[in-house]
Parts: structure tokens; sequence; C-alpha cells
């Protein structure tokens, strides 16, 4: 019963990302059955588990879990280079912008951005340094997929073959930084493993879309992740009873990945009704999993949409000038889906009379 007067605040509608997501009451029930051991010592059973089914997901022969999908970037960087090595990456990818320039502090590799997100064969190309002693020499390429800041898009399976052949035939090493590849599987139809072909090491994410509270995994072959363990060590991420956190994992795989084609849905559905409203631009073509990239297009600064959408309780990130993110998941309904379309609609057309 709610005081006399009290008012009742609604839950906000968070579309800042899928990190935001929190496990449910069966995915707990999971981790508090789960059986653990010590994982340092390789004695965690519920870890084991969850390792060799990614591994067998990805085509790869071992698989190591990590606490986050930047340890496990960094830890196939790592591997894969020396000191003064460069890295050809797609622009805007995540170990560029997110990673806290770690490629540099944890490994002394520069990134070499291509021209899009998505490269092809000949950006590979381009951007591997001629063999000269006083250039950096290019050890690794890494794609990711979906891209985040290219609005969840997924690679095109020709375009990703052309430019890992491309890679290869430099004697180049190759990484999938999959945080999204599970959205990219249910996009498509296409198996986590034929995205990962070619692929010398694979990340994927369990606490964005489906939905865990911690972790990722990294694949690869044994040799890899006995070389990415000691790593993980090293930088402080050997776990213990962690077998908790790898049930979470297991849960979601079998009840959360089936579901992503929702969020996939309700983000088109967002898309469709938004672009038609004034202040915002939408390529609805280019929605094709659960990010939808809105550019603002009123004279009014972007930031004060992004209060008066915070103060609606609708939350959304900002991409930079004039840019805003809108991401779904499992926590947004389509109540959740309701609100954040008509307060788009009220803030445009309010924002829009004030910068007439």
């Amino acid at each position: 019963m709610c005081p006399p007067h009290a008012e009742v605040v609604a839950m906000p509608v968070d579309l800042r990302s899928d990190t935001v997501t929190r496990p449910t009451a069966a995915m707990r029930d999971a981790m508090a059955r789960a059986e653990v051991g010590d994982d340092v010592y390789q004695e965690d059973p519920t870890i084991k588990a969850l390792e060799m089914r990614i591994a067998g997901l990805l085509g790869k022969e071992a698989a190591l879990f990590v606490p986050s999908g930047t340890m496990g970037n960094q830890l196939a960087i790592k591997v894969h280079t020396r000191p003064g090595d460069e890295v050809i990456v797609g622009a805007l990818s995540h170990p560029v912008l997110y990673e806290c320039g770690a490629a540099a502090a944890l490994s002394g590799v520069s990134l070499a951005e291509t021209r899009g997100a998505f490269f092809s064969a000949e950006d590979v190309r381009a951007r591997v340094q001629p063999n000269a002693y006083y250039m950096p020499r290019t050890r690794l390429v890494a794609f990711e997929n979906t891209h985040n800041r290219g609005g969840g898009r997924v690679w095109p399976l020709g375009l990703l073959d052309e430019a890992v052949r491309e890679a290869r035939s430099h004697n180049l090493a190759t990484h999938l930084d999959g945080a999204r590849l599970w959205n990219a599987v249910a996009a498509t139809g296409t198996t986590a493993e034929r995205f990962a072909q070619g692929m010398d090491s694979v990340t994927v994410c369990l606490s964005k879309g489906l939905g865990a509270p911690v972790g990722s995994v990294l694949a690869g072959t044994k040799s890899l992740i006995q070389a990415a363990r000691r790593l993980r060590k090293m930088w402080g991420g050997g776990m213990r009873q962690a077998g908790i956190l790898a049930a979470a994992g297991l849960y979601a795989l079998d009840h959360e990945l089936p579901r992503l084609h929702e969020d996939h849905a309700r983000a088109r559905t967002f898309a469709k009704a938004v672009a038609g409203m004034p202040g915002y631009e939408i390529d609805v073509e280019t929605v094709e999993t659960n990010i939808v990239n809105v550019r603002w297009t009123h004279k009014a600064d972007v930031r004060l949409a992004l209060e008066m959408l915070r103060d609606a309780r609708v939350l959304v990130s900002s991409l930079g000038p004039g840019q805003m993110r809108v991401v779904f998941h499992r926590d947004v309904d389509d109540a959740g889906l309701g609100r954040a379309i008509e307060s788009f609609e009220t803030i445009g057309k309010l924002l829009g009379m004030v910068s007439s």
C-alpha cells in the first residue's frame, strides 16, 4: 500500500546499452545451484563445461572464461603480437575507443584503423606496413562483429572472407571481437562457427544480449589458450569458484540466445516509428540487430534532447555531436518500447517548436 499522496515513479526504460541487463530469477537459481571448484587449479567443472561449449560453438580447440570482453580482446592481442608491432582494426572499433588504450599499455602495439568499420581485402592490403626496418611490423588483423559504433550491423560474409584471405596471404594472425556475435547469428541464421572460420582467436560476450551478469570467453587453439591462461593470471583475472558466473553463461546459451530476435524486432519497430518524426534521422535499412543509431536534426542542442528524455525516464547514450544510440535488450518489453517511441515523439515536437 502506497502512503497517501505518494508519487509512483515509473521504472526507467534503459536503452543506453545491452550491458545493463540483469539476470532473471531462473538464471540466478542456476547460478545458486552451480557446482564449483578452484578455476586457477582448473578444477571448476561448470567453467570447464562453459569453455567446452563455447569452443564447440565456435569450432575451436579450446576456450578460456575471462571477466570481460576487453580482457579477452587484450589477451588475444598480447598473444598474437610483440611490442612495437601494429594491429589493423576497423574504424571506431572497440579497442580503439573503449579499452583505455590497453593495446599500447599492455602489449606495446599501435592500432591502424581502416577507412570504415567493415573493410575489404584492398583495405587490409593498403594498411599492411612494408618490410622496412624502420617501420612497425603488421602482425594482426582484428574484426568486430557486430560492429558497436556501426549500429550493430553484421559483417557480410563474402567481405569478411575476402579480408581474412588477404590477411592470410600476408601471414597475419586474425582475431574476431564477437562481443555481439550472438546477435549476428540470430539476425542471419549463420552459425557462430561459420563467422569464426579463418579466425585464430575469437571473443564472445555473455553479459550483453545474453543477460549474464559477468563474463566473456576467448577461444582459439590449445596453445593460444594456454598462453592466454598464463596472461590472465598475470593480469589479475584468475578467478576461483567462478562457476557461479559460468552457470549464468550456460543458462543464457540455452534460454536467452533463442530470444535475441525479439530485441531485433523491437529495434526495427522503434526505427520505423522514429524515422518519420521531426527532428530525427534513422537509416532504417541499416538496423539489422538490436542497435539503432539516431541522428538529431533540430537546431536545438542534442544534449537538451537527451536531458528531456532522461526526465521522461527514457535513457539513451550519446555518440557525439548530434548523435544518439538506442540499444534494445531483454529488459525492454513492448511497454518500454511504446514509452520510448512516445517520448521521442513528444520531445521532437517540443524542441522543434523551440528551435524553429
